[in-house]
């Protein structure tokens, strides 16, 4: 992945820096785009066949381009005089030449005879050079001989590659016991390949693609300094912190524990195996198979995710795989779309009930949601405005169900007990923790966990705080539904609140502890923007409950199997109000200037989209009454398919893509995307089956296990502190 550096950043890697260029034309041109990347107003003048200087003063960044056609006796000298110890040498040195040997001598084969002896003589002294400074020799491009002029004739793509192979194998080859450390710089080469046939004149390359060139060289020399998430080459491996090796230890005991204990259980249920009663010739057992104790469950659980936790730090940690670029298209987003709808409309069957927003019907909504946020994550449509809108909306809905499915969980219920509240944390947070934990993330780099984690403990504590209004008590005296009203008036209020104060919403979240949850490169912006952009969302989606709920208990709905929600005449309006009011959001979104002016707006305008939804995919009585269990099926891992798409599926921050299988992209999405969802899939049993353990229905040992959970997350940010010192 090529991370495209800015002014400032170019300075800041380069500042005390010296860089020399030492070549023909080509290497003068990569010189001028390089120096552009420092300073763009740099300009090509001057007499082409000299020295070139370019220094900029605040950064006391100095680049050199030193004119040497030809691998010779004069490029040798100026590379012999960096060699003596009291003279000063480039931190940086790019050098490559061969097109005028072959041009000057009519590429003839004692040409190139001498430039191997040339270039042999030149590299020990760059070998030399490469143990204090970065020694790049640049392998020749090749040229699109149709255009070149009749004095350049003579420089064959054939030529090119005799001198290209000779270079590689006498520098590769200078060192006798171990590698050399000139590096071979070849992808201007690359590029070449495909972008020669628009040179000017067959024998440069185009602006765009030496520019390119140009960027990568910052690439190498500047990744390795500033270490941008979306630059993956040139990086050193990160070292491993002490929570990342206490967490390994941990998941390696766990891993040896239950082999242990499965060897135990094995040899065990060898011996009581059934024998044959050697009287009656019949088989008789000596024991009934027990039930899976919890110990089992536990180490079994432990294990499965240890193996999953180390195949997510070789993805993304160990530099064990490549990542490469995002490239945006319209068939890239649009064709996967295509192939999931069709996928979907295929595996449909029969609701188990036909209540609005039912079990299945949500979980069909997650899944093709999902589906979607993750071909957007892959494909880079971010970069396309009208799907970046669309997307956001598919954000809020999925935070609008949880205003909507917890609101009616309380209403209904009156449910709220601790090991409620304990369960859905624990669902929502088991992964993101463990993940932070391992992959050396912080908690907010998951955004979306921790939005839906705050929203969740925002409906609970509104509802739980006295008065406790329920349904139950609410039949009894509509004076409790007024009281439910100035509630979540309230909350509307203090949301419009934190929203337009953003000094006091920033206060409450930088008081520790929760800082160490919300801080996101060391402020909490980030989160600030994030929950400001999908503000209101959760209090329209409780709202929504509210109301349906009491629709339903004055029986003002029609939910039977194939009737419509409504009668015909107000389905038929609704129906029409819905698609009118869905396609007006879409024309809104498509019409939008810029992001900052949608972002604006889409707080107070998502809700009506998602709505429009609900109308048109609850009140026909057919379309209630079906549901897509592909859809559904993915619906059921979203969250961790969610989570798991950061470190398995794409890469650096989601900003490119892994790369399992080099050079055949389209296998390389096949096997990658099937390894992601089996892995999605076994978390979320894995979630599953520990919150079972770990927070039990028992009041007395769910107390002791928060407990243990709590000294458990001060011990962790104990070593977070002495962790963040060490680094420091």
């Amino acid at each position: 992945m090529m991370h495209k550096y800015k002014i400032s950043e170019a300075k800041n890697c380069l500042v005390d820096k010296h860089i020399a260029f030492i070549g023909d034309s080509r290497i003068r041109q990569l010189f001028y785009s390089f120096v552009k990347i420092i300073n763009p107003q740099f300009k090509e003048e001057g007499n082409k066949h000299e020295n070139i200087p370019f220094e900029d003063k605040i950064s006391s960044v100095k680049v050199d381009f030193l004119w040497h056609p030809e691998v010779n006796g004069s490029m040798k000298q100026c590379i012999k005089v960096w060699t003596e110890d009291s003279v000063a040498k480039p931190h940086v040195i790019v050098a490559g030449a061969a097109t005028w040997s072959i041009k000057i001598h009519n590429g003839s084969n004692e040409a190139l005879s001498q430039y191997k002896t040339n270039i042999t003589s030149i590299a020990p002294l760059l070998e030399k050079l490469a143990r204090t400074s970065d020694v790049y020799w640049v392998l020749q491009d090749p040229v699109y001989e149709d255009l070149l002029s009749e004095n350049r004739k003579m420089i064959t793509n054939e030529k090119i590659d005799a001198y290209n192979e000779a270079a590689v194998s006498i520098l590769n080859s200078s060192t006798r016991n171990s590698k050399s450390n000139v590096k071979m710089f070849s992808v201007s080469k690359l590029i070449a390949q495909e972008t020669i046939m628009e040179s000017l004149d067959g024998l440069h390359l185009p602006e765009t693609s030496r520019e390119t060139s140009a960027m990568i060289l910052m690439n190498v020399c500047c990744n390795k300094v500033l270490k941008p998430v979306d630059g993956s080459c040139c990086q050193p491996q990160p070292p491993l912190t002490l929570i990342q090796k206490l967490a390994a230890c941990f998941f390696t005991l766990s891993i040896i524990g239950y082999l242990i204990f499965y060897i135990i259980h094995r040899n065990v249920h060898r011996k009581n195996k059934p024998c044959t009663d050697l009287e009656s010739g019949e088989e008789k057992k000596n024991i009934i198979n027990t039930p899976v104790s919890s110990l089992e469950i536990l180490l079994q659980s432990f294990c499965k995710l240890g193996l999953i936790m180390a195949y997510f730090y070789m993805c993304d940690r160990a530099n064990l795989f490549m990542k490469e670029n995002k490239f945006y298209t319209h068939s890239t987003f649009f064709i996967p779309i295509i192939y999931i709808l069709v996928l979907g409309v295929f595996y449909n069957e029969n609701t188990k009930e036909t209540k609005v927003l039912n079990r299945e019907q949500t979980d069909e909504w997650k899944g093709w949601m999902q589906l979607v946020i993750l071909i957007y994550h892959i494909s880079g449509a971010s970069t396309f405005l009208p799907v970046y809108m669309h997307i956001r909306v598919l954000v809020a809905a999925y935070l609008f169900q949880t205003g909507y499915g917890h609101f009616s969980y309380f209403w209904i219920k009156g449910d709220f007990g601790i090991h409620r509240v304990c369960q859905v944390l624990f669902r929502l947070n088991f992964l993101v923790v463990v993940l932070c934990i391992v992959m050396d993330r912080p908690y907010q780099f998951y955004y979306f966990v921790p939005l839906v984690t705050v929203w969740f403990m925002v409906i609970y504590v509104t509802l739980a705080l006295w008065p406790q209004i329920i349904q139950k008590k609410a039949n009894g005296n509509c004076f409790w539904h007024f009281g439910l009203l100035l509630k979540l008036a309230f909350l509307l209020l203090c949301i419009c609140f934190l929203a337009y104060s953003q000094g006091a919403f920033e206060k409450i979240f930088s008081l520790w502890p929760l800082s160490k949850c919300f801080e996101l490169k060391g402020n909490v912006y980030e989160w600030w923007f994030r929950w400001r952009l999908d503000r209101y969302v959760v209090f329209h989606g409780m709202l929504f409950a509210f109301i349906y709920l009491a629709l339903q208990k004055r029986q003002v709905l029609s939910e039977g199997k194939g009737e419509p929600l409504f009668s015909n005449k107000i389905s038929n309006v609704l129906l029409f109000i819905s698609v009118v009011s869905f396609l007006t959001y879409s024309i809104w979104a498509s019409s939008c200037k810029n992001k900052a002016e949608c972002n604006e707006l889409h707080p107070s305008v998502s809700v009506v989209q998602i709505l429009a939804f609900i109308l048109i995919r609850n009140i026909p009585g057919y379309a209630r009454s079906v549901y897509s269990s592909f859809f559904a099926w993915f619906g059921k891992i979203s969250l961790e398919l969610f989570i798991c798409q950061y470190h398995i599926w794409l890469a650096a921050d989601t900003r490119g893509i892994l790369v399992l299988i080099p050079g055949n992209p389209t296998l390389n999405i096949i096997v990658s995307t099937f390894i992601f969802v089996c892995v999605a899939h076994e978390i979320s049993q894995i979630t599953n089956d520990l919150a079972q353990i770990i927070i039990p229905k028992d009041n007395s040992s769910l107390l002791k296990r928060l407990a243990c959970i709590a000294a458990f997350f001060c011990g962790l940010l104990i070593l977070s502190s002495i962790q963040d010192k060490l680094r420091h």
